[in-house]
């Protein structure tokens, strides 16, 4: 992958660090950008709903360290998890497809 000298545009960025997409380096870059974009709204909501990670934790019969791991990106998150979470903070978890 050939570096580009200031790039003009984020995708010319992006390729030149990750890879251009649809490479594997890039499909790796962008699971990880998701897994972050998740563990921000749940510590989001978690915060907005004036709650400490172990509050949560026992709201939705999880272990603080889980709740801290999701909120990290350190881990795969179950959609059941999320249902969970989503429920525990009052609201409802919604998944869409882009095709």
């Amino acid at each position: 992958m050939m570096k580009k000298a200031n790039p003009k545009t984020i995708n010319d960025y992006l390729d030149s660090k990750y890879g251009e997409s649809g490479t594997e380096s890039r499909s790796e870059f962008k699971q990880k950008a998701q897994a972050y974009m998740v563990a921000e709204l749940v510590k989001e909501a978690r915060k907005k709903a004036k709650l400490t990670q172990e509050e949560l934790a026992q709201k939705v019969h999880l272990k603080r360290p889980h709740i801290s791991r999701i909120e990290r990106a350190e881990t795969d998150v179950r959609i059941s998890t999320l249902q969970k979470i989503a429920q525990g903070l009052g609201g409802n978890l919604s998944i869409s497809f882009d095709l």
